[in-house]
């Protein structure tokens, strides 16, 4: 732009008219303004020379990039190519993984549900088996209680029925006591009545011979009368006196008699009393051993009856365990059919 500025100058000076000399101020600031454009063109050829080592440094860098490009660009197709290749094999061996598993898959699943099927039906056929023996022996064992226990009962209303008979027995033993003992009572005052007016009259008739001897018939059969237990074959002709003693003593041989027949009613009575009173206890005591017996019996019938409704609980719980086993076997097939429905889809997709 300089040498072009510069020419057109100097042609304008050339071929222009012919002028009058500049004057000498006029010349220096030509002088200055050429040096000056001298500069200016100096200064923009050194630019230009300085744009054209960047453009050069910047045309290398550029192909140096096309270039980088360029082996970028076929890296990545080599790169992706191996991609795709490693990736069609994986998929080809995951292909034929899959078909594996799955034949394995369903083989094993056709195992495990034969399996899994028969162990099933011999789990019922137990079932059945054990609920039928368990109803057999629960039913041998609530019949063998049932007739313990009437058993036990009707043993328990016989001795009820015994004891409520030895009560009355007792009852009506002490009542016959009571009323014999009564009625000896009664007849002893009776008799000790009719025995010292008996001595009353002996007394008067003692004391009369002194002023009026009675006659010795009549006081003879008062003092026969007055004894009351004198034998036949005794002598009439016996002294009067011995008469008259003769008949306390038998009265008190009498009175000691029943003295000791009371003492042995009593004796009696306090030993049928002890009797009863043992026989009582007895009675208590197998009452008692019966009721533990009957309750030995129901708490073995409640036991039973706890160890066949666990024996139910653990075969349901076996039922719906196999329940869960299959499920998951389906839940783990399924899965599988995803996996190899998504690898078929992306393989599509590549």
């Amino acid at each position: 732009m300089a040498d072009s500025a510069s020419e057109s100058d100097s042609g304008s000076v050339d071929g222009g008219p012919i002028m009058m000399p500049p004057s000498p101020a006029t010349r220096e600031q030509m002088q200055k303004r050429i040096e000056s454009l001298q500069q200016q063109n100096r200064v923009l050829k050194a630019e230009i020379d300085a744009y054209k080592v960047q453009v050069k440094t910047l045309q290398s860098e550029n192909r140096s990039l096309r270039q980088a490009s360029v082996n970028i660009h076929a890296k990545a197709e080599q790169e992706e190519e191996y991609i795709s290749n490693t990736l069609m094999k994986k998929i080809h061996s995951l292909k034929k993984e899959k078909e594996t598993l799955a034949l394995n898959f369903e083989q094993e699943e056709e195992c495990l549900t034969n399996d899994l099927s028969r162990k099933l039906m011999q789990l019922r056929h137990e079932k059945v088996e054990l609920e039928q023996s368990l109803e057999r022996e629960q039913g041998h064992i609530v019949n063998k209680l049932m007739k313990k226990i009437e058993k036990l009962e009707a043993e328990i209303n016989s001795k009820q029925n015994i004891l409520e008979q030895l009560r009355r027995e007792k009852v009506e033993l002490e009542n016959t006591l009571e009323q014999e003992q009564e009625a000896l009572v009664n007849r002893l005052w009776k008799r000790m009545e009719k025995l010292e007016a008996e001595k009353r009259n002996l007394q008067i008739k003692l004391d009369q011979p002194i002023s009026a001897p009675a006659s010795p018939a009549g006081y003879y059969g008062e003092a026969t009368s007055a004894t009351r237990g004198s034998q036949p074959g005794e002598e009439q002709g016996l002294p009067n006196t011995v008469k008259i003693q003769r008949a306390p003593e038998q009265l008190t041989s009498h009175i000691q008699m029943l003295r000791s027949e009371v003492s042995r009613l009593r004796r009696q009575l306090a030993i049928s009393q002890q009797e009863h009173m043992q026989k009582t206890n007895q009675f208590q005591k197998e009452e008692q051993t019966i009721r533990e017996e009957n309750l030995r019996l129901q708490r073995r019938l409640q036991l039973e009856m706890e160890r066949r409704e666990a024996l139910c609980r653990h075969l349901s719980e076996s039922e719906s365990r196999y329940s869960s086993i299959v499920l998951c076997h389906i839940k783990h097939w399924e899965s599988l059919r995803s996996i190899s429905q998504f690898g078929d889809g992306r393989r599509a997709s590549l």
